[in-house]
């Protein structure tokens, strides 16, 4: 039996395992595909939510902390596994931003640097974009990775690791339990590889979490809620750094392919992809870097946030089921949130003072009804 049993292997998942087998803890992932396919895998990876002035406090606490943890991690991964996560801090430029004085406020309050900037230092910088107006945004400390490789680093590392059993294709149908609410506790899990036996269970399953706790009539509002993107291949160098307008992202990598996102849909779980919006995302796109307008778009995909009523993630245990933890619902924040929402969730698993205050995250029953 191991000590801990976490059900979902995206970034969530596998920082927590991580974390937990680096206390030398007997760990068992699960995922019902491969580890980090799902939105860990589609998302962009900028390692800061897109407007954060208009987060709630619970979301800029976690994302101030995780932002300090993604260069050590990442040479961390690129040192044990050899896989280079892509780290770059280069910055992001905002253009077209209606409310620039509380960004500045905020930036100002928290000390973070941000400054308003005019077009000639925008072309200075990125001098392919285009902007409609003369006043821009600058954050130089952002940074980004390259979300796919951060997922098979952090995969090769767990598989690597003695005290942790990774189990793909493994999907969940059931969990064991001894007693009821309140009193009881969940023993483990059926899935489609057998029985899996733990001493606490950590359900980590994104925009599945709520189908998940339905089978221990927890009803969890998170929903998914597809975002469709689309990546150009584009000559190296064309654009350095993150450029954002009105809600649409240009992310570069380091062989020149530019991804850009990304749509918001409420249609279920539906993965599927669509004209329209390859049609919206290379508007975009070419309105903010018109030369991509002759370069080719090479990959259109889609995947599924775990959509929560505020985007305030749910962090800890479950209130009528003793042994059983959650760590879900960070809507579009999955990657910016996970370094220090999964080191919030150890912290309670293993009884250290908590980085910061854990109770607006926690599991009431007030946030649990909420929908």
């Amino acid at each position: 039996m191991s000590d801990f049993l976490i059900i979902g292997g995206g970034v969530i998942g596998m920082m927590t395992a991580l974390q937990l087998a680096d206390a030398g803890h007997q760990v068992t992932l699960v995922d019902r595909g491969e580890c980090g396919k799902e939105a860990s895998w589609a998302g962009g990876g900028i390692v800061s939510p897109l407007y954060p002035w208009r987060y709630d406090a619970a979301v800029s606490q976690l994302s101030r902390w995780s932002e300090g943890v993604y260069p050590s991690l990442a040479l961390r991964l690129l040192e044990e596994t050899g896989i280079d996560p892509e780290y770059r801090q280069k910055g992001l430029l905002y253009l077209n931003v209606d409310d620039a004085d509380k960004a500045l406020q905020w930036a100002r309050q928290l000390g973070k640097p941000l400054e308003r900037v005019g077009a000639d230092f925008v072309h200075a910088k990125e001098p392919g974009v285009a902007m409609a107006d003369d006043s821009a945004l600058w954050m130089p400390t952002l940074g980004s990775v390259r979300n796919p490789r951060l997922a098979k680093a952090l995969k090769a590392r767990l598989a690597a690791m003695p005290q942790v059993t990774l189990k793909e294709q493994c999907e969940v149908s059931g969990f064991i339990q001894q007693g009821g609410k309140v009193e009881g506790i969940v023993e483990g899990v059926v899935t489609s590889q057998g029985t899996i036996t733990a001493e606490r269970i950590i359900v980590c399953g994104g925009a599945w979490a709520a189908q998940l706790l339905s089978q221990l009539n927890v009803q969890l509002p998170v929903r998914p809620v597809k975002g469709q993107m689309i990546a150009y291949q584009a000559p190296k160098g064309l654009v350095q750094r993150v450029v954002l307008k009105d809600g649409r992202y240009i992310i570069p990598r380091a062989d020149g392919l530019l991804l850009v996102g990304s749509t918001l849909e409420e249609v279920g779980f539906d993965k599927s992809t669509d004209e329209a919006a390859l049609a919206s995302l290379k508007q975009s796109a070419e309105a903010i870097l018109p030369a991509l307008a002759t370069c080719p778009v090479a990959h259109q995909w889609a995947g599924l946030r775990p959509g929560s009523p505020t985007g305030i993630p749910f962090i800890g245990a479950l209130p009528e089921w003793s042994n059983v933890f959650v760590n879900a619902g960070h809507y579009r924040n999955g990657l910016v949130l996970a370094p220090a929402s999964t080191h919030l969730l150890v912290d309670q698993l293993l009884g250290r003072e908590p980085l910061i205050d854990p109770a607006p995250y926690q599991l009431t029953s007030e946030r649990l009804i909420q929908a």
